[in-house]
């Protein structure tokens, strides 16, 4: 018979399975003994069984230990490099001196050469962590070596001069060292961060003015700009790129501090090479890069094209003007959208060209708020007579004389927005950027005309009408335009214009009707073109409110008191209630109307003073809301306040006319307006009983409880109580709500009148103790049966849902 394999083989494998089975039985009845130990000891477990032969791989193991982990094996090398170099620089530091100078240059030399020798065979033997530990160490025993060579070999040489020299020889050590190790992750980096000091220790050493300093930095850069696009490996070019962005904003913040402050073009001349040199750096490693991190080269390198070209004439001109300057260099980078640049690059330099637009817009900013709110100060004096010039009407106190570049930045700025608007290519002008600039443009257009009215310090006359001017042109490009952004933007220019203009034309009387009157006629006739709803709403708010502030100034004209010119102001809200009702849109009749009833509300305080003018004026507002209420979709959102302002009206006659008993004049009117509240609910069940009784009740209910408030005897009390008890329960019974509310309302305030004295008298006997006590025990009761409450309250308020 033959045996695959043959005998002998397969003896051996036998007695190879047999031994692994052996060494497997054996760790299971280990590991048996030691689950047993867990369980009777399992404060102290015992250590794991140890390794046997013959035990099977690593991953066929499940109870083996497991390999350390390389966090552990790095922090273990990271701390022995540490010590190692603490160790190394204590030698240096302190135990130099008590060896000759051949026994210090041989420790020096064998430790550094074995430093740097050692990672070769490391990396051989697959333990690259280990090799970096010792790479680090060599890299810091180099630099213990530069240090010590200075003390020994040249201890009068200038430390600057020396650590110069000395950083650029590790720049080449460090390098030739990681590009002949090339799986070593130190040396090379370390290589770019000693690069950055050379240069700077060089200009330290010969005493370099701060000139000499930003171009010692600024060629570091343009080296670390080579290494960040050429070096090898991604650790290299983010540390060059680091040191770029270090070095190179450090040099253009020197040479910007020098430029702006020059005395003259000529000493701005050095400091804009160094901008132009560094935004030409930063330009081409933006345009070398492009990725998004080419967005900042090209901002960088915006900016300092800007104060390179601005900062010569600048600095021979005053500040004001030097703005003006660098605005018209930073309106010169947006000739880069006519250029083939790359993407990245162009937004930079466009967010550049912004930046600087913007940064002078807010310089200018203060003079054009001072000219638009200036006004606000003549408030205290209306009519007090109009000025000769414009700077008088504005209280802002500003050096007006130093002023002249404002309007100019703010026109010029206007003006490349709009060119932006107008010129940018589709495909960067889409959406909303397109929009935003357009806005801008309106904006900054708008501001520049008042400001430029106030630096020049404009007639007053001539200021009005150029301001007039400006909202109705504003007004007439954005009814034209329709609803788009540019459009919402001229309105709300033009709003904020008008109420600037309004109120600076309340100086004088005539200047008071030529404004407003203007402003009704431009606000009417652009909500007469408007196509927009919304826009209509608001001009016709606008043009209503300006009649209403003509309406008022007429009766001052005339010299009629205030509560004399409130019924005047009621034509306006009259001529609302008409054009509501003659309005086919909506939303356009709501707001006419409801301004209409704010220039109401403006005529019930002027009457406030006078009684009789202001039952007067309530009259009619009830007559003008009655009127509304004709119309269905108004009956019930004008015929409340029409009964409210019609028993207002009754009240406050009653009390103008020194009317001490009420009732004589209000209950027939009350019997009256019952009758015909029963009848309206007998031919409509459904009507409300606020509709039909409320008006009747409150008719002689509340003058009565205000005078039963103020009188001392007891009858009127007791009779008013004993209505207010049979409405309420008449109302509980026939389940009507206005009743029932009214009723209870005037029987409550009529027993707290009553109660009043003597529950003072009864808290003035009480301890103080007593009240605090009494609340507490009332909010245990009211806590203890808290569900209860709220389902009674529940209950309460569905039955009074039900009500009419």
């Amino acid at each position: 018979m033959e045996h695959v394999p043959p005998p002998a083989e397969e003896l051996a494998l036998l007695d190879r399975e047999l031994a692994w089975l052996d060494a497997r039985r054996v760790q299971l009845l280990d590991r048996r003994a030691w689950l047993l130990g867990v369980l009777r000891t399992p404060v102290v477990p015992p250590p794991p069984p140890p390794a046997r032969p013959f035990a099977p791989a690593p991953s066929t193991r499940p109870f083996a230990p497991a390999a350390p982990a390389h966090g552990t094996q790095n922090v273990l090398l990271v701390l022995g490099g540490l010590l190692l170099t603490v160790a190394a620089i204590a030698f240096t530091l302190f135990s130099w001196g008590e060896m000759g100078i051949a026994g210090r240059s041989a420790v020096l030399a064998v430790v550094t050469a074995g430093a740097l020798v050692v990672p070769a065979p490391l990396l051989g033997r697959r333990l690259p962590s280990t090799a970096e530990a010792v790479a680090a160490l060599a890299l810091v025993l180099t630099v213990l070596d530069a240090v010590a060579l200075h003390a020994v070999a040249a201890p009068g040489t200038d430390g600057f001069a020396f650590s110069a020299v000395a950083a650029a020889v590790l720049v080449v050590i460090w390098t030739a060292y990681g590009l002949s190790l090339g799986r070593l992750r130190v040396p090379l980096p370390s290589a770019v961060v000693a690069g950055q000091f050379p240069l700077v220790f060089a200009a330290w050493a010969v005493e370099a003015p701060v000139a000499g300093f930003g171009w010692a930095l600024l060629v570091t850069a343009a080296a670390d700009v080579a290494v960040a696009l050429w070096g090898r490996g991604l650790a290299v070019r983010v540390t060059a790129c680091a040191g770029a962005v270090l070095t190179g904003l450090t040099a253009l913040g020197l040479g910007l501090g020098l430029s702006v402050s020059a005395r003259d073009a000529l000493g701005a001349v050095g400091p804009g090479a160094l901008l132009l040199a560094g935004g030409a750096l930063a330009l081409a490693g933006a345009w070398r890069a492009r990725t998004e991190a080419a967005v900042f080269g090209g901002v960088v390198a915006g900016l300092a094209a800007v104060a390179s070209v601005g900062g010569v004439p600048a600095a021979a001109l005053p500040w004001s003007w030097a703005v003006v300057v660098y605005l018209l260099c930073g309106a010169g980078l947006s000739a880069v959208l006519r250029l083939r640049v790359p993407r990245p690059v162009s937004r930079g330099l466009l967010a550049a060209s912004a930046a600087v637009v913007g940064a002078a817009v807010l310089w200018a900013a203060p003079v054009a708020a001072a000219a638009l709110l200036g006004p606000v100060s003549l408030s205290a004096g209306v009519w007090s007579g109009a000025p000769e010039a414009l700077r008088e009407a504005l209280g802002i106190a500003l050096p007006w004389s130093a002023s002249a570049s404002e309007p100019v930045v703010l026109a010029v700025a206007a003006g490349l927005t709009a060119v932006v608007y107008v010129r940018w290519p589709r495909t960067l002008a889409e959406g909303s950027g397109r929009a935003v600039a357009g806005s801008v443009a309106t904006v900054l257009g708008w501001g520049a005309v008042p400001a430029l009215l106030a630096v020049t310090d404009a007639p007053y006359a001539v200021a009005v009408g150029a301001e007039l001017l400006l909202v109705a042109a504003l007004l007439a490009a954005s009814v034209r335009r329709g609803g788009d952004a540019l459009a919402v933007t001229g309105l709300v220019c033009a709003l904020a214009g008008a109420a600037s203009v309004g109120v600076l034309g309340l100086a004088a009387e005539p200047a008071t009707y030529a404004v407003f009157g203007t402003l009704a006629v431009l606000s009417g006739g652009a909500a007469a073109r408007s196509g927009v709803t919304t826009v209509r709403s608001l001009l016709v708010c606008g043009s209503v409110l300006c009649a209403t502030v003509i309406a008022v100034a007429a009766g001052a004209s005339l010299g009629w008191s205030a509560p004399h010119t409130a019924p005047l102001v009621l034509v306006v809200t009259a001529a609302t209630v008409l054009l509501g009702a003659r309005s086919r849109v909506p939303a356009v009749a709501v707001a006419v109307e409801l301004t209409g009833a704010f220039a109401a509300l403006v005529a019930v305080l002027l009457a406030v003073a006078d009684a009789p003018f202001l039952s007067l004026v309530l009259a009619l507002c009830g007559v003008l809301a009655a009127a509304s209420a004709l119309r269905p979709e108004r009956r019930r959102a004008a015929g409340y306040p029409a009964a409210a302002l019609f028993l207002a009206a009754a009240w406050v006659r009653l009390a103008a006319s020194g009317v001490t008993d009420p009732e004589a004049y209000t209950l027939p009117v009350s019997v009256a307006a019952f009758v015909v509240g029963h009848l309206r609910l007998r031919r409509d069940p459904s009507a409300s009983s606020w509709v039909a009784y409320g008006p009747a009740l409150s008719m002689t209910m509340v003058p009565s409880l205000l005078v039963a408030w103020g009188d001392p005897h007891w009858l009127r009390p007791l009779l008013l109580g004993i209505a207010a008890l049979a409405v309420t329960l008449a109302g509980a019974r026939l389940r009507l709500r206005a009743p029932l509310v009214i009723g209870g309302a005037v029987l409550a305030l009529d027993g707290l009148h009553e109660l009043a004295p003597h529950v003072v008298q009864v808290f003035d006997a009480l301890p103080r103790w007593a009240p605090p006590a009494l609340a507490g025990l009332l909010l245990l009761a009211v806590g203890a049966t808290y569900e209860q409450r709220l389902r009674d309250a529940r209950r309460v308020r569905e039955s009074f849902g039900r009500m009419r």
